[in-house]
């Protein structure tokens, strides 16, 4: 149980968005209905995701009063309507090229993030585009990624503005290997947000780092924030948040740094957490829902209330 001093003094949430705040469909109606509820009542609602800002769901930039978006694991901040950068925190370049050294080496897929977009090898969105796969996310791949030529001539032309590296492993013996391997590069953050993939990023960068950023500028602390995950690169920010909330299919580590774990993300575990401990709405009671929202859901067979 969460005592009710902490929950009064919570004035920001910051959210994860896959495995968190979205469920395997999408953001739903209930969720999308809460944030902006908690807009309304005063409260900073920060989306703070993994991914590049192209990649951005648009019903997650379109809830009403949303003001920030913290990208590619806190490499910037940016407006969502605009994709404006108020805050950035980028790779070493020295260091981030050791890596595209090592990694030339391998046989792994890679993508570039930088200035807000995502970048693959051509070779391998054209193959993916022609043959899909059977252990990547293709489709989310092309719809998301930029083909280049050389993704490592790439990598190396923007080396001082790189924003993230992920790297996918269809083997988790290779995922323990490079871990290992590259945790030995000095100035550079290594982190995860699936089973099968590896995330680099600045030594500085991180959702914490730039949740501390909007914190000093909104005039808050760490213990105004609650904060929702489910993976390791959302660990730092729920462990530094005033109340720290594990999702219900978070990793057992997210779990033990977290303060409360909410059901999981296809139950609308966010929007159940912030109703009844922020909202302190009646257990199981479903959000508010106009008869005009009702009856598009009846027209668009959309069955969540």
């Amino acid at each position: 149980m969460i005592e009710k001093e902490r929950l009064e003094k919570i004035k920001m949430i910051a959210l994860d968005l896959d495995g968190t705040t979205l469920t395997r469909n999408g953001l739903t109606r209930r969720t999308k209905e809460t944030l902006e509820e908690a807009i309304r009542r005063g409260y900073k609602v920060v989306v703070a995701t993994g991914r590049p800002f192209v990649a951005l769901p648009e019903e997650v930039a379109a809830i009403k009063g949303l003001e920030h978006i913290i990208i590619s694991n806190g490499a910037h901040i940016a407006v969502p309507h605009t994709g404006e950068f108020i805050y950035s925190s980028c790779a070493d370049s020295d260091a981030i090229m050791k890596v595209r050294e090592i990694l030339m080496e391998e046989d792994f897929v890679i993508e570039v993030f930088t200035g807000g977009g995502a970048y693959v090898d051509k070779a391998l969105y054209d193959d993916l585009a022609a043959n899909g796969s059977d252990w990547l996310s293709y489709r989310y791949i092309l719809r998301t990624r930029k083909p280049v030529d050389d993704i490592y001539s790439f990598w190396e032309a923007n080396s001082d503005a790189i924003e993230n590296i992920n790297i996918y492993f269809r083997e988790q013996k290779d995922k323990a290997r490079m871990y290992e391997v590259l945790g030995r590069i000095k100035n550079l953050t290594i982190t995860s947000s699936m089973k099968k993939n590896i995330e680099i990023g600045g030594a500085a960068t991180s959702k914490a780092s730039a949740i501390g950023y909007l914190c000093s500028l909104y005039g808050l602390e760490q213990e105004n924030v609650m904060a929702f995950g489910d993976s390791p690169n959302d660990g730092a920010m729920i462990k530094a948040a005033g109340i720290g909330v594990a999702m219900g299919n978070a990793i057992d580590d997210i779990k033990y740094e977290a303060d409360i774990t909410a059901p999981t993300n296809d139950e609308d575990g966010v929007a159940y957490i912030i109703r009844t401990l922020l909202f302190g709405e009646p257990e199981g009671m479903p959000p508010r829902v106009s008869w005009l929202d009702k009856l598009r859901q009846i027209l668009y067979h959309n069955k969540e209330v």
